[in-house]
């Protein structure tokens, strides 16, 4: 479980891939300084466990799932990675409940520059739309971050956006996204539970109605 609120920005040493798996060890002082093997770390937001690992590195095995859903596979050396260890019993929750499960990608479409803060707009898939409010919780490469605006629920290409300050900028891999690159995106675990109960409910009603029609026609 993690936060969404990042310790460091790594930087991948090693990337190979075989067949459905990739081998990735990443630079992360921070992250490794009390870590051991079997630890989870997340890499732009996704959960990886420790396999090996150095004073200053670690390797962990990403499996072919989740090459194929998130952005990690676009991966080389030399990229800078935002690196979070999973929270502690006792730690402030200064993001939202992170599972460090990618959901799947989004694509940088815009920025629009301030002062103050950037607005960055995201793509977003017609599946993960259902999930995401505005002034709800996103995880962009693992970052907390609040949707400040949504695309209407009936627009034909979804989309958010999320504003975003110097800081967070600065500290996380965010900063230097460019129009046209692919993010790994969370959604909130809350809003996948209500609609995974909204599924069944809707499931079981369906039913139910079946059934009785069935029994009426029977009589």
């Amino acid at each position: 479980m993690f936060t969404g609120i990042i310790e460091e920005l790594g930087e991948i040493t090693e990337f190979s891939r075989d067949g459905d798996r990739a081998t990735l060890v990443v630079r992360g002082p921070i992250a490794v300084s009390d870590a051991k093997h079997g630890d989870s770390i997340a890499v732009n937001g996704l959960c990886l466990t420790v396999v090996d690992q150095t004073h200053d590195t670690f390797t962990a095995f990403v499996m072919g799932v989740s090459l194929d859903t998130g952005a990690l596979g676009d991966s080389k050396v030399g990229d800078r990675v935002n690196l979070e260890r999973a929270a502690a019993l006792g730690d402030r929750l200064g993001g939202h409940i992170v599972q460090g499960h990618v959901d799947g990608t989004a694509t940088l479409l815009q920025v629009e520059p301030a002062d103050d803060w950037s607005v960055y707009r995201f793509s977003l898939s017609d599946d993960l739309a259902t999930y995401v409010a505005r002034k709800g919780s996103i995880t962009v490469n693992g970052v907390s971050l609040t949707v400040s605006a949504l695309s209407d629920a009936d627009a034909e290409e979804h989309w958010f956006e999320v504003s975003l300050i110097p800081e967070t900028l600065r500290a996380t891999v965010l900063g230097a996204l460019e129009a046209g690159d692919r993010v790994n995106i969370e959604t909130d675990i809350l809003a996948r539970h209500v609609a995974r109960m909204r599924d069944l409910v809707a499931a079981q009603h369906t039913t139910a109605h079946a059934a009785t029609a069935s029994n009426g026609e029977n009589e």
